[in-house]
């Protein structure tokens, strides 16, 4: 086994905590166009933070997941009222963990390395989120970027992340199933581990690829 010790930074949404499971109460709002309202959500939920972190306009996590999901009733004409958006937003704090997350970090922390949560998200957010998974304990303290303002993959973010757990990057893996937080930490300098839940799943084709690529967190093995 190897002997050495690392940080390890999960990432919450879609490698955690399982964002898909929202579809079911979309499903039963409208029909046969939850399956693209929910990705057309994720995807300008995600479009929103990059656009604010480059232009240095940060708002809550929750606030860019707010303005999403108005602009994608606008765009496939879904008409839904106050009570059923805030419903919707509400879920986000009670997602449910992927079926392994348990079993695999309760492995790789008693392989004694280091465990944070590491997210977009806000700080009470991710508090009330992970402890409602009943994973809160099982991880050494949480980073959120609400703390200085950005999102990632700004390499503040990344910086701010081994700041705070007092880390090292040569020494840090990032594990997301999140190509786009894969290249941002491999850009900064960390190593990373892309978690690749499902076929349909792209990795860019850019310069940059991920240290390692598992179907879920089981198996990660260093």
């Amino acid at each position: 086994m190897n002997p050495t010790k690392y940080t390890l930074a999960f990432d919450v949404y879609g490698t955690l905590i399982d964002t898909t499971n929202i579809f079911y109460s979309l499903e039963k709002l409208m029909g046969h166009k939850a399956a693209v309202f929910n990705e057309s959500w994720r995807n300008k939920q995600l479009e929103y933070s990059f656009r604010r972190s480059a232009m240095q306009k940060y708002v809550p996590f929750s606030t860019v997941t707010q303005q999403a999901l108005d602009f994608c009733c606008q765009k496939h004409k879904v008409e839904l009222t106050d009570s059923q958006k805030v419903d919707l937003m509400n879920e986000y704090k009670v997602l449910p963990l992927f079926p392994e997350c348990l079993d695999a970090i309760n492995q790789l922390k008693t392989e004694g390395h280091r465990l944070f949560a590491f997210s977009n998200g806000s700080n009470n957010a991710l508090f009330h989120l992970l402890s409602n998974a009943k994973i809160l304990n099982l991880f050494e303290g949480f980073v959120s970027l609400e703390d200085i303002e950005t999102f990632k993959p700004n390499p503040h973010g990344y910086a701010y992340f081994n700041h705070k757990t007092n880390s090292q990057k040569e020494n840090t893996w990032m594990i997301s199933g999140n190509s786009f937080d894969i290249i941002g930490a491999a850009n900064y300098g960390m190593k990373t581990i892309w978690v690749h839940r499902s076929k349909e799943n792209i990795f860019d084709a850019w310069e940059f690829e991920a240290s390692m690529v598992v179907n879920d967190l089981k198996e990660i093995s260093f």
